[in-house]
């Protein structure tokens, strides 16, 4: 590895990890630059997995003050992110690349939609009784199918968690955002200790990527924890949207 491509990894890994915990799509940084880099897809994301753990124990650490009082929510949610991840990673190593594909576009943009409606859908969900303080068996669904893509491909798996979440839990967006990235935590971790088990990890990428994405982590949670909740709220959609549009184009 030339000087040169560490930086470049290392500096992919801290804007990776700054956005993660604002909006959580940072792989969308970090893995194109493995590609153009020369490694091969799989190796390159599994690499990645496991270089991003690091980061998410940081937006974590970063988000910890938003995460008091949260304990049974986050092991009710955590579990089904666990099985969630499990599943995906399983996927990946198993089944053939182009898989999800065609989901994966439409997925991340319905979240952003999703996320922009939120203000309007909150009030009708909360008055047939789906908005609550766990959000219930929809939302507990909906978090196991995004660990599943999270430990197949992860790329934006943060915009459709804070989405669900804000849907479907009546809580400050900031607290919410706090859980996402708790969430995203634990289904790169589960993931990347089975990436690390069963295949090859290319370590001193790992390892770049961990180093910026820790730093990261910190520089995001201090932007993030002080955006007002409109602000958040539309970059996470506006970043959303780009990141469906541009991977449409990119694999279609």
């Amino acid at each position: 590895m030339s000087p040169l491509a560490a930086l470049a990894i290392f500096a992919a890994g801290l804007a990776a990890g700054t956005v993660n915990v604002i909006v959580g799509s940072g792989s969308l940084i970090t893995f194109p630059t493995l590609l153009a880099l020369g490694y091969p897809p799989v190796l390159a994301n599994v690499t990645n997995t496991v270089g991003l753990v690091p980061g998410s124990v940081s937006a974590v650490v970063a988000y910890r003050h938003e995460l008091t009082g949260q304990r049974s929510r986050l092991v009710k949610l955590g579990s089904a992110s666990l099985a969630g991840g499990l599943v995906g990673a399983a996927l990946l190593l198993g089944l053939p690349a182009g898989v999800f594909k065609a989901a994966v576009p439409m997925l991340i943009g319905v979240a952003a939609l999703l996320m922009a409606a939120q203000p309007r859908m909150s009030p009708i969900l909360e008055s047939r009784g789906f908005r609550r303080l766990h959000g219930g068996a929809p939302l507990l669904a909906g978090v196991f199918l995004t660990g599943v893509y999270g430990g197949y491909f992860g790329a934006a798996q943060g915009v459709i968690l804070i989405a669900l979440l804000a849907t479907f839990i009546d809580d400050d967006l900031q607290r919410l955002n706090g859980t996402k990235n708790a969430l995203a935590l634990v289904v790169n971790l589960v993931a990347g200790l089975l990436f690390i088990v069963t295949t090859h990890i290319e370590w001193p990428v790992a390892g770049l990527i961990a180093a910026g994405s820790i730093i990261g982590g910190q520089v995001g949670g201090h932007i993030g924890r002080r955006l007002p909740a409109p602000i958040l709220r539309w970059t996470i959609v506006a970043v959303g949207l780009a990141v469906a549009v541009g991977l449409a184009f990119e694999w279609h």
